[in-house]
């Protein structure tokens, strides 16, 4: 999917965003040689070694952190790596049972709170793939024809996109949205019904 934005698609972007399960030592070198940044959440169970310390490497969650690097990042090596790539690590609470660490090549991100800002862009898209596939049936397109399958998403997608607008102008969710338009589509065919059915 990276090669296709890139080159086929040729979509103008700088940095990679994506979830534990590609976070791997080969994917991120990748980014890098292509020159963009990635920000990865690293399992907790990753072997890591702050910079500065040979050969001992430990857990991301038994690192030590004091009050600097909470706030401006640890330079780490991820175990797997080349010997001289280093990158940035983060710590970031998510919840309050929750903390993520967040590895980065971006020389210029030095804020905590700004690799989590960045990282939270991603829920966005995760709330939008989840949005348009409960609330209008994107996945339900049974044609087989390209063109109608395209067609299915692209109506879709408008679907989604009037949702959304609706659910700012009247302070709702998306789900609140859906939900009233079924509600009163019953409250009609129970009062006056389109389709009248007659018992022998």
């Amino acid at each position: 999917m990276l090669k296709n934005a890139l080159y086929s698609k040729q979509i103008s972007f700088t940095t990679v965003l994506v979830d534990t399960w590609y976070a791997s030592n080969n994917f991120m070198l990748f980014v890098h040689d292509l020159g963009k940044y990635f920000y990865c959440p690293i399992k907790r169970n990753r072997l890591v070694r702050p910079a500065g310390v040979k050969e001992h490497y430990e857990a991301v969650t038994e690192l030590s952190w004091n009050e600097e690097e909470l706030k401006f990042g640890k330079i780490i090596r991820l175990k797997g790596m080349p010997i001289d790539f280093y990158m940035k690590l983060f710590r970031v609470p998510v919840s309050t049972n929750r903390t993520d660490y967040v590895a980065t090549n971006d020389p210029s991100q030095h804020c905590s709170h700004d690799t989590q800002k960045v990282c939270a862009m991603r829920w966005y898209i995760e709330q939008f793939h989840r949005e348009i596939k409960q609330l209008t049936g994107v996945e339900k397109c049974e044609c087989r024809k390209q063109r109608i399958q395209r067609n299915h998403i692209a109506c879709a997608l408008l679907v989604w996109v009037k949702m959304k607008q609706i659910a700012y102008k009247t302070k709702e969710t998306v789900y609140q949205i859906k939900r009233g338009l079924l509600r009163n589509y019953l409250i009609q065919e129970l009062k006056s019904p389109s389709v009248l059915m007659g018992f022998a």
